[in-house]
């Protein structure tokens, strides 16, 4: 019997955030968890960037505008500095230690999703060769006259 592909999506995004928090909290003094900590905090970090984070991005579409995307760093950071006061297993003693670790575990998590094939977001692609031309003819397109 298969699992819907929903649930399988899921259970390898909650398994890529959970060894990236693990990779944080291992590199960044001050995040501290338990093993049912560590769970319950990646559960609870994909509910809060489910559901709160795009709150958080659109009212803070003119900060994230002016700082050229990079106020989204603090976003993470506040995320996880919340999971951290939220769960008693789980702590981030300062904003600066859920600065870190928010941009290890975004590197991390970005970079195993693009190993897994998963997280179903953007792709880059670089591709070699020449780019496809357009079609020759009058009927190519619109043309512009200066």
């Amino acid at each position: 019997m298969d699992m819907p592909q929903a649930l399988v999506s899921f259970l390898k995004r909650w398994m890529i955030t959970t060894a990236a928090v693990v990779l944080a909290a291992s590199i960044v003094p001050g995040i501290t968890y338990t093993p049912g900590g560590l769970i319950l905090a990646t559960l609870l970090l994909g509910l809060l960037n489910a559901f709160v984070r795009p709150v958080m991005l659109l009212l803070s579409l003119p900060l994230l505008i002016f700082t050229l995307g990079l106020f989204i760093l603090v976003i993470n950071a506040l995320l996880l500095y919340w999971v951290g006061h939220i769960l008693r297993n789980f702590q981030v003693e300062s904003f600066g230690a859920a600065f870190w670790g928010s941009l290890i575990i975004s590197i991390v998590s970005m970079m195993l999703n693009a190993l897994t094939k998963g997280g179903g977001g953007p792709r880059v692609e670089f591709r070699r060769g020449n780019p496809p031309r357009p079609p020759s003819g009058d009927g190519g397109g619109p043309v512009i006259d200066v």
